[in-house]
């Protein structure tokens, strides 16, 4: 997720947005968006790791190759729910539109709309929500199953190499890195021969604000889901073949 969507679903830490998640919060409250407990929807999986761990990369295989599972990025969420013009949707337009953050409630409705809508037997891979206490206390209170929250546990410097090696296409939007999945000739698309580019957020000042983020904001989720008893670490630190085939071991 690109560091503008990751400040938008960050709406637990403005003060001015104080009153408008208070709002938000009470009328989902009201009646059928209330947090009430959702009985025989799906099971969650939340997903921990700092930004570069490869969360995302991992949950869109593991959904790939599963079909009872089911990979849901709250950015994606974001941008779908205000693309089909929901009610969550387009209240969260109006916040992003004026350069507010969107209320952790709206977020949390969004992924309500999900579990409640999905039949079967169906695991939900939660990716980039919970990103703090505050939100992970609002989706504990909306009465969902979850089964897991699984750190993908990679040291900072390894998550330097990997997001400071990444390279992308402009035009086919395919995606490379200079170390592991170099292209055939240095710095050229293998697919179109379009020069390959770095995003504007893949130097070392940004990547390194986002760590701290990270450590001081999200790490602490780690601590409060151990405490449930239901954290489960994975080494990600490896092949993506491999780091895939000890998740599913955890769930």
């Amino acid at each position: 997720m690109d560091s503008a969507s990751a400040a938008t679903l960050n709406g637990a830490c403005a003060p001015k947005r104080a009153n408008g998640a208070a709002e938000s919060r009470a009328a989902l409250l009201r009646g059928g968006g209330g947090f009430g407990i959702i009985y025989g929807a799906m099971d969650i999986v939340i997903l921990l790791g700092a930004p570069g761990s490869g969360k995302g990369t991992v949950a869109g295989k593991l959904a790939a190759d599963n079909a009872n599972l089911s990979h849901v990025s709250s950015g994606d969420l974001l941008r779908e729910a205000i693309a089909k013009g929901t009610a969550a949707g387009l209240e969260a337009k109006g916040y992003m539109e004026k350069g507010e953050l969107v209320p952790d409630a709206l977020i949390a409705a969004m992924i309500k709309d999900v579990v409640s809508a999905t039949t079967g037997d169906k695991t939900m891979l939660l990716d980039g929500f919970p990103r703090n206490l505050a939100q992970a206390e609002i989706l504990a209170q909306m009465g969902v199953s979850v089964r897991a929250a699984v750190l993908i546990d990679v040291p900072d410097d390894i998550i330097l190499g990997r997001i400071l090696g990444r390279r992308t296409c402009p035009n086919c939007k395919a995606g490379y890195h200079v170390t592991n999945l170099p292209p055939k000739v240095e710095g050229i698309c293998d697919k179109c021969g379009t020069r390959l580019t770095i995003r504007k957020d893949d130097n070392p000042d940004t990547v390194q604000d986002r760590l701290a983020v990270y450590h001081r904001q999200t790490e602490p989720l780690i601590e409060y889901y151990g405490a449930k008893g239901i954290l489960r670490k994975v080494d990600g630190n490896a092949d993506i073949e491999v780091v895939a085939k000890a998740f599913m071991e955890q769930l």
